[in-house]
């Protein structure tokens, strides 16, 4: 039976909570964690340093989130084999190599190698997630479009839920990202993108604040803007923290789950300060992004919009399961 997506349904609901809110922890960071332990030599931050971290983290935060992601090559499987990942935790394992290739004003997403979704199904993960650099107007829009069908074709086969993160980038030349140029045309671009691939087979959208919150101050038009993303997706999304400072990122979770988001993923913006401090501040810095997290997710799950009412799955799979699904199901 190719249309029950049993093991969909039940990764949704292992990375929510129970009233099927996201709150999740990211901890799937690589390239921007080897830059937060030195900055200076981020090349000279070695695997087992940066594993490490990413178990310190998990230890200290994962049981205050509904599932943590992390990635394969250095968090995953030592995060479970350790322990440091709770059993009832839900676990979102990230598909794409850190950074890009090509051009930077057509940026390809790369798959890690050596990984596929049947390996993250095999682990046991509740779901995947593939970050892709994606700008609707960039020359290789069809290219990075055609990366995520074939993800979410190889998770529809699998049975495994997708979470998609789309990151925006500038393609004009001599215009980065954080410029006032970009940021006049950045609602369109995170909306656009929202209907272009929301419906392409991934389960939850991962998407970037609709404005730039630095620049524009108005909360008015942060809601505004966060309806309009609700009202692009056809799937749920939940909102990413993009390592803004935690005050800020609390004003933007609340605004976007208001507007219909169905909770977020989130990590510098919660655990970023305890790379910051002397090794015997870290222990404290920790305790407090835990309080953050603690917060983060009651508020969530009070405001946001359960996955449930905007999965295309939520409301009907129930009626599906009839005696003998199982003589069907997967073939």
């Amino acid at each position: 039976m190719e249309d029950l997506f049993i093991g969909k349904i039940r990764g949704l609901q292992a990375a929510s909570s129970g009233r099927g809110v996201f709150t999740i922890l990211a901890q799937d960071h690589r390239g921007s964690l080897r830059r937060l332990i030195n900055a200076a030599a981020p090349d000279s931050v070695t695997g087992k340093q940066l594993t490490a971290w990413k178990r310190r983290i998990v230890r200290a935060l994962g049981k205050y989130a509904s599932a943590v992601l992390l990635d394969p090559e250095y968090g995953a499987a030592q995060c479970i084999a350790s322990g440091d990942l709770p059993g009832h935790v839900g676990l979102v394992v990230s598909l794409e190599e850190t950074g890009y290739e090509g051009d930077p004003l057509a940026r390809e997403s790369r798959l890690v190698e050596g990984w596929s979704v049947a390996k993250a199904k095999r682990m046991g993960a509740s779901a995947c997630k593939l970050l892709v650099h994606y700008h609707p107007d960039a020359s290789n829009e069809a290219q990075q479009r055609a990366l995520v069908e074939e993800v979410a074709d190889a998770c529809r086969r699998y049975d495994i839920t997708l979470f998609l993160e789309p990151v925006s980038f500038s393609i004009q030349p001599g215009v980065s990202k954080d410029s006032d140029e970009f940021a006049r045309d950045r609602r369109r671009v995170v909306i656009e993108t929202a209907q272009r691939l929301s419906g392409l087979g991934a389960d939850v959208l991962k998407m970037e604040f609709p404005v730039d919150p630095l620049r524009e101050k108005d909360e008015r038009v942060w809601r505004e803007a966060c309806e309009e993303l609700t009202d692009a997706t056809q799937v749920p999304w939940a909102l990413l923290s993009a390592a803004v400072p935690f005050d800020l990122f609390e004003r933007m979770v609340t605004v976007a789950c208001e507007a219909g988001a169905s909770g977020f993923i989130a990590g510098r913006a919660i655990w970023a300060d305890a790379l910051r401090v002397p090794e015997p501040e870290v222990a404290r810095t920790l305790e407090v992004a835990a309080e953050r997290l603690e917060h983060l997710s009651a508020l969530a799950d009070e405001k946001s919009r359960p996955w449930q009412d905007r999965h295309p799955l939520g409301q009907t799979i129930a009626d599906q399961v009839q005696e003998g699904w199982h003589l069907s199901y997967g073939e």
